[in-house]
């Protein structure tokens, strides 16, 4: 597998002032590339990429409907769809991201791709690929689900946005390849549903991952510079930490 970090950027001030590019990641393995939480500017960023929608996506995955993970979700599938003459197509997003008052995805586009509704603890096969919703947590209010990937014996975990909770200890599995968290905050917030590195060093300490990645920064995080924040975790974990960059290739 293959992480491809098209943006960096966390919340309303660093994503929607453009402080740092956002748009996502994607995750390539030898049968599929997958476009997780394709945020603002996500269309023009993945040409920053070896890739091209219309002959490489397989499918695209949202964490959560929030604008900052999901503005170009269906640019990004019409796209890949080659507005519906491309067939196969898979897309994975909570059921408040598909149905109801606040979809994102316009009716339109859903009818041109295979579509899956996240729950908690399901798996989903794409040949090579498994993906499986580990928790739903805590996000102002909407859907958020962490995820892994597994193929080829790898596997990665995407914690997203959420107020961290101790029994994800458990819904972790120990030792995986890598996990990628958004780590909004330094410092913990009681009453923001955000991850923040205090969450990240307990996490890390618990479930002892081979490698981990810090995303998803906010102003707070920017000002103690993301790679000095990295290495904070890194020595008082044990866990190779990275922060995330714009256009940073990571080999898992």
């Amino acid at each position: 597998m293959k992480l491809y970090f098209l943006g960096t950027a966390g919340g309303r001030t660093i994503t929607f002032k453009k402080i740092r590019n956002s748009g996502g990641f994607l995750l390539k393995t030898k049968e599929n590339l997958l476009h997780i939480d394709p945020g603002p500017g996500a269309f023009v960023y993945f040409f920053n990429t070896p890739f091209e929608p219309w002959k490489d996506l397989t499918a695209i995955v949202l964490s959560h409907l929030h604008l900052d993970h999901s503005a170009d979700v269906n640019t990004m599938l019409e796209s890949a769809t080659e507005s519906g003459k491309r067939k196969g197509v898979k897309l994975f997003a909570p059921f408040d991201a598909l149905e109801g008052e606040n979809k994102v995805v316009l009716s339109y586009i859903r009818r041109f791709v295979d579509a899956y509704i996240l729950k908690e603890g399901k798996k989903f096969n794409l040949k090579d690929l498994e993906l499986e919703t580990l928790f739903l947590q805590k996000h102002h209010n909407v859907e958020v689900y962490s995820l892994m990937f597994s193929s080829e014996g790898k596997r990665v975990i995407y914690i997203p946005c959420g107020r961290f909770e101790k029994s994800w200890l458990e819904k972790i599995p120990f030792g995986v390849d890598l996990i990628i968290f958004n780590s909004t905050f330094y410092r913990r917030r009681p009453n923001i549903d955000h991850l923040s590195v205090e969450d990240v060093k307990e996490i890390l300490k618990f479930v002892k991952p081979k490698r981990a990645v810090i995303t998803h920064y906010s102003k707070e995080i920017l000002l103690k510079i993301p790679n000095k924040v990295a290495e904070e975790i890194s020595k008082e974990t044990g866990v190779k930490t990275i922060a995330a960059e714009e256009n940073m290739v990571i080999d898992i």
